[in-house]
């Protein structure tokens, strides 16, 4: 074992900020993957290094329980703390490949994420590997089973929105060494990065538009009631409150999922709310998916939009398709999340930060003006204002702990 290297190691001044533990768990994860620390060797004791080193003792036992919990050393009572005799496989295995799952990968701001991830992940020379899981959790559970035989070096996920992810699921990577960060949602029981996807302060923020813009009546199209659907209509009848609309939205829960999405559904589900004589002047649907089948729809009932019905979206802030170019949305940007996702895999498997990191990041939302928000008329209708096609600059994340 290089220890005289080891023992050599200046921890005593600053290094940007990171911890003590932090950098001797780094240095010696460094060590196991260049191999001069190699499987079955023997690490100084914690008295030791705390002397030579010059550390508290704390920092030292943070270290060893890190690098423990990740099972890259083992300690035998009496003998001392030794390299697992697979720790090299360990950081190694499968370092080439990062894999991102998701419940669908046409639609939405999934293309952008993908994309994000991708380039992100070339850019520090790994493969990528794509999984869709149809937001079905038996066959996300095994895509998991299929990672861990390929034994990749990272893993992204969005979970199952239709039913909740199991904790084991997830947990089988992690006991297994493999990184993995949450986007969108997390999976209760399981700490690992979460990029979250802010639900509530999209809908606040949709609702807080279409109210300023003088909407007093409104519907908002959304799939069957799920988790993550009563933060975001309670962010969005907020939203009309602080833009001066004390009404609440009219919710329509026009298709089982996006994975499934039904023009029959939503078609029947148009019908229904413009057959009242108190027929929204606004629609709000929650993902530009839905948008865009509702904007093609709505000529069928002789409605225009926006000059008859605004229509608001959301989903990411690169807007590819040409419809989806002209949709008005509220937007995230999903390329960002990518990069960001890749990041935090590559910073757990080089050590440099823990695979229990319980983080949470935050992605900023924007608008993308498009064509298809107007103001209502005094005849109820709504009139054209803007439609510029311009988009809002998407503000960077911001992290919260």
């Amino acid at each position: 074992m290089p220890e005289k290297r080891l023992l050599s190691l200046d921890l005593r001044h600053d290094d940007g900020g990171h911890s003590k533990h932090r950098r001797l768990k780094e240095h010696l994860v460094a060590e196991m993957v260049a191999g001069r620390l190699k499987p079955g060797e023997r690490i100084p004791s914690e008295h030791r290094l705390v002397r030579t080193l010059g550390v508290a003792r704390t920092t030292v036992r943070q270290a060893m329980a890190s690098l423990e919990r990740d099972g890259l050393i083992r300690r035998i009572q009496g003998k001392g703390t030794f390299v697992d005799d697979d720790a090299r496989r360990k950081l190694n295995r499968g370092q080439d490949i990062f894999a991102l799952v998701t419940p669908e990968t046409r639609t939405g701001f999934y293309p952008s994420l993908l994309h994000g991830f991708d380039v992100a992940a070339g850019e520090l020379q790994h493969q990528t590997m794509t999984c869709n899981t149809g937001d079905n959790v038996d066959r996300q559970g095994n895509i998991v089973l299929q990672l861990l035989d390929k034994e990749v070096g990272g893993v992204a996920i969005v979970p199952t929105a239709g039913s909740p992810t199991p904790a084991y699921q997830i947990r089988q990577l992690q006991q297994r060494g493999i990184p993995v960060v949450f986007c969108h949602r997390r999976v209760e029981g399981v700490a690992a990065p979460l990029l979250a996807l802010p639900l509530r302060e999209a809908g606040y923020l949709a609702g807080k538009v279409l109210a300023e813009r003088g909407h007093r009546r409104v519907a908002l199209f959304s799939t069957n009631p799920s988790p993550s659907l009563p933060p975001r209509v309670e962010g969005f009848n907020e939203g009309l409150r602080a833009g001066g609309c004390e009404a609440p939205a009219e919710v329509v829960h026009a298709v089982e999922s996006m994975v499934m999405l039904s023009e029959e559904s939503i078609w029947e589900s148009l019908q229904r709310v413009f057959s009242t004589p108190n027929r929204p002047t606004a629609i709000h649907a929650t993902f530009d998916s839905m948008a865009e089948m509702l904007f093609l729809l709505l000529p069928r009932l002789g409605l225009r939009v926006p000059e008859d019905v605004s229509l608001l979206g959301f989903g990411g802030a690169w807007r590819e398709g040409a419809l989806t170019r002209r949709l008005s949305s509220v937007v995230v940007d999903e390329l960002a999340t990518g990069r960001q996702a890749v990041s935090l895999l590559n910073d757990m498997r080089r050590g440099m930060r823990p695979l229990d990191d319980n983080t949470d990041f935050v992605m900023e939302l924007g608008v993308s003006d498009g064509e298809t928000l107007a103001s209502p008329g005094e005849d109820g209708r709504t009139r054209v204002e803007g439609g510029n096609g311009k988009r809002e600059k998407v503000p960077q994340q911001r992290e919260r702990t």
